[in-house]
């Protein structure tokens, strides 16, 4: 494929991960599969990248709010089984505050995984490890919570491993760092719950989406129509270590 060098491209995905990690978790995932040929991208990857640049001109009236609803705290993690060519799965994870994303991440697992139920139990790991942070500084600056801080999960197998304290065949391969999550389960800091594919809204930062979807997720984060200037951003983390 012939390169473009003479593009500024690694100048515009810079600012991409900018909005990218401040207010627009949506495109975290286009970003930052994006991000890993700026050394030598090629046509394909401008091309990708003009049209991000042209969907956020498009939505440019969508901004962050908060108070859709009462829930408080409420994580969602997801995972994307080698479906990229280096056959890495993607973990996704949001975490939303009354109806507004606080903290996302979209980001290549360190390891292969062998089958969905591992993809995704790393993607709990991660997302736990985040929940633990949000959950120390939340009992910082007001009290610490007094339940456990729901983490919703679209695979029946990664729940039931996170609540298993024995080892089997299928699993035991597995690090034993990705375990942390069922001592963080048994005492009572999360509580790993079942969600449907269909509304799974960390689904939109694992793998690219028809607009229906994208559209769907990108309301359940919290992105809204909003009056120019009545935005609220919260800095959230839109991870690009491809």
């Amino acid at each position: 494929m012939d390169t473009v060098e003479h593009f500024p491209y690694r100048e515009i995905i810079g600012s991409l991960l900018y909005a990218a990690t401040l207010t627009r978790p949506d495109i975290a995932f286009a970003v930052s599969a994006l991000a890993q040929f700026a050394q030598r991208p090629a046509r394909p990857h401008w091309e990708a990248t003009k049209r991000i640049m042209r969907y956020l001109k498009a939505t440019r009236e969508l901004g962050l709010t908060y108070g859709a609803s009462n829930d408080g705290i409420v994580g969602y993690t997801d995972a994307d089984h080698a479906s990229q060519y280096h056959r890495h799965s993607i973990s996704g994870y949001a975490f939303l505050i009354n109806g507004g994303a606080i903290s996302w991440s979209s980001k290549k697992q360190p390891l292969v995984a062998l089958s969905t139920t591992e993809a995704e139990y790393i993607a709990v790991a991660h997302a736990t490890k985040e929940a633990l942070c949000l959950r120390a500084f939340l009992g910082e600056i007001t009290r610490p919570p007094s339940t456990p801080m729901p983490l919703h999960c679209d695979n029946q197998s990664a729940i039931a491993l996170s609540k298993d304290g024995q080892f089997h065949a299928r699993t035991k391969h597995i690090d034993l760092r990705f375990h942390f999550i069922r001592e963080t389960v048994a005492n009572g800091d999360i509580d790993i719950v079942y969600c449907p594919t269909q509304t799974m809204v960390a689904d939109i930062l694992t793998k690219p989406l028809n607009r229906g979807k994208t559209g769907e997720h990108t309301g359940s984060l919290g992105l809204l129509p909003t009056l120019e200037g009545g935005v609220l951003g919260v800095q959230g983390r839109a991870e690009s270590r491809l």
